[in-house]
C-alpha cells in the first residue's frame, strides 16, 4: 500500500521538477512531459510503492482530471495568441480544422475497421479520440508568452497552437457520433431522424453555443478586467493571476449548462479577452499563472501515464493496434497536414513541420474516458485504452525528442534569411517571424 507521506514527497519533488525541468531541457532533444513519463515508468519498474492505475475502473477521476488539464491548457493557448482573429490571418488554422481533421478521422476510422476488424462505432470512436492535437506536450512548437506585437508569431507555432485550441472542442461531435452509432447498432439500426438529430444538435447547436458563449463571456470579462468604471472591479489593476482559472471555469461551466461545447467556449473566451486590450501587461500575469497550473497538471498526468504503462497498461495491445496508432503519427497526420497547407502562407519547410507535429496527448485520454462512461462499443475497454495509450506514448517520445532541434533549425534559418534581406545583424522578432521557409 502506498504511504500518504510518500505521495506528498513525490508531489513535492514533482512540483519542483516541473519548475526546473523546462529550463534544463531547453534547446535539447527532450521535453518536460517526456522526462515525467520516463520517471513514472522507472519508479514503477524499480518496485517503488505506487498506486494502481486502472483507467477502466477509475474512469470517472481520469475523465475529470484530464478535463481540467485540457480546459486550463486551452485558456493558456488563447491568451498567448497575438495575431488578430480573421479569415486570412488564420488561414492555416482553418485548413487544419477543415481538411486535416476530417481526413484524419476518415482515414483512422477506415484503418480501425479494416486492420483491427472493429465495428463501425468503435472504429469511429478511436478516430475521433485521436483527432485532437496537443502542443502542450512539446512547448517548442507553440507560441510563447503574449507580447505587444501582432506579427511576431511564426506560421508554424501559430498554426499548431491555434489548431490545438479549436480541434479539442471540434472532436466532440465525432465522439458523440460514435456513441450514437453504438446506440443505434444496439437498438437495431440507424435512422434518418438519428442522423438529423446528430447534425442539428451535436454539430450545429452545440458548436454555435460554444462560440457564442465564449464570445459573450470573453466580452464581459474583457470589460471587467480592463474597462469597468468602478476601479475595485477592474481586475487588471490588481494583477491577480488566479483570475484566469476563474475565467476558465466560468466559460466552461456556463457553456456546458447550455449544452454547448465548453472546450470551444474556453478557447474563444481566452481569445476574446486577449483582443480586449492587446497591449496590457495583465495578459502576461494571466498567461503565466495558467502556464504554471498547466505545467503542474501535465507533469502529474504524464507521470501517472508512465506508471500505468509500466504496470501493464499495454497488455491488451495487439500488433494490429500498434500499427494503426503508429500509422496515424507517421503517415496519416503528415500526409493530411501537408495537403491542407497548400497555398497557405507557410513555406515548404514550414508545411512539413506543421504536418509532422500533430501531437496526441491529454485530450485523447479525456475523450476516451468520457465516451466509455456512456456506451459500449463492442470492443474491450482495455484494448481501446491500450491503442490510445500507445499512440500518446509514441507521440510524447517522438515529438518530444524532435521538437527542439527541428524548431531551433527553423528559427536559425529565419534569422539568417532576415539578416540576408537587409534587416541588419540584429533583426527584431517581427522581421524574423515574417520570413517564410
Amino acid at each position: 500500500m502506498t504511504s500518504p507521506d510518500f505521495l506528498f514527497t513525490l508531489l513535492g519533488v514533482g512540483a519542483l521538477g516541473a519548475a526546473v525541468l523546462p529550463r534544463l531541457v531547453a534547446r535539447r532533444p527532450l521535453s518536460m512531459p517526456l522526462v515525467f513519463l520516463v520517471c513514472g515508468m522507472a519508479l514503477q519498474l524499480l518496485s517503488v510503492p505506487l498506486p494502481e492505475i486502472d483507467p477502466v475502473s477509475d474512469r470517472v477521476w481520469v475523465e475529470h482530471v484530464t478535463e481540467i488539464c485540457v480546459i486550463v491548457s486551452l485558456m493558456g493557448a488563447g491568451l498567448a495568441l497575438n495575431r488578430p482573429f480573421g479569415r486570412r490571418h488564420w488561414q492555416g488554422t482553418w485548413r487544419q480544422l477543415g481538411v486535416t481533421m476530417p481526413l484524419s478521422i476518415a482515414a483512422m476510422g477506415l484503418l480501425a475497421w479494416w486492420v483491427l476488424g472493429w465495428p463501425p462505432a468503435a472504429a469511429l470512436l478511436l478516430a475521433a479520440v485521436l483527432a485532437p492535437t496537443d502542443p502542450v506536450l512539446a512547448s517548442e512548437v507553440r507560441v510563447g508568452a503574449p507580447t505587444d506585437s501582432e506579427h511576431d508569431e511564426d506560421e508554424v507555432r501559430f498554426t499548431l497552437t491555434s489548431e490545438a485550441g479549436l480541434n479539442d472542442g471540434l472532436a466532440l461531435p465525432f465522439v458523440l457520433g460514435a456513441g450514437a452509432l453504438a446506440a443505434a447498432a444496439a437498438s437495431g439500426g440507424w435512422s434518418a431522424g438519428g442522423i438529423a438529430h446528430w447534425v442539428l444538435l451535436d454539430v450545429v447547436y452545440r458548436c454555435a453555443v460554444g462560440v457564442l458563449a465564449g464570445l459573450a463571456v470573453g466580452a464581459l470579462l474583457g470589460w471587467l478586467f480592463f474597462r469597468a468604471g468602478w476601479r475595485v472591479m477592474r481586475l487588471s489593476e490588481h494583477r491577480e493571476g488566479f483570475v484566469a482559472i476563474g475565467a476558465t471555469f466560468l466559460a466552461y461551466g456556463v457553456t456546458e449548462l447550455m449544452h454547448g461545447y465548453g472546450f470551444v467556449a474556453v478557447f474563444v473566451t481566452a481569445c476574446r479577452i486577449r483582443s480586449a486590450e492587446r497591449a496590457h501587461g495583465y495578459h502576461m500575469v494571466l498567461h503565466d499563472f495558467v502556464e504554471q497550473v498547466e505545467r503542474l497538471l501535465t507533469a502529474v498526468l504524464l507521470f501517472l501515464l508512465g506508471v500505468f504503462v509500466a504496470q501493464g497498461g499495454l497488455a491488451s495491445l495487439t500488433w494490429q493496434g500498434a500499427v494503426v496508432g503508429l500509422l496515424l503519427l507517421f503517415v496519416v497526420r503528415p500526409l493530411t497536414g501537408w495537403v491542407a497547407q497548400f497555398r497557405t502562407a507557410a513555406g515548404p519547410r514550414e508545411r512539413a513541420v506543421i504536418a509532422f507535429f500533430g501531437i496526441r496527448g491529454i485530450g485523447s485520454l479525456f475523450y476516451l474516458a468520457y465516451a466509455l462512461g456512456s456506451h459500449g462499443f463492442g470492443v474491450p475497454a482495455g484494448e481501446l485504452w491500450a491503442v490510445v495509450t500507445l499512440t500518446v506514448l509514441a507521440s510524447v517520445v517522438l515529438h518530444g525528442v524532435t521538437a527542439s532541434p527541428v524548431i531551433s533549425r527553423l528559427d536559425l534559418l529565419r534569422l539568417h534569411r532576415a539578416r540576408a534581406s537587409g534587416a541588419g545583424p540584429d533583426p527584431d522578432e517581427d522581421e524574423v517571424a515574417s520570413k517564410r521557409l
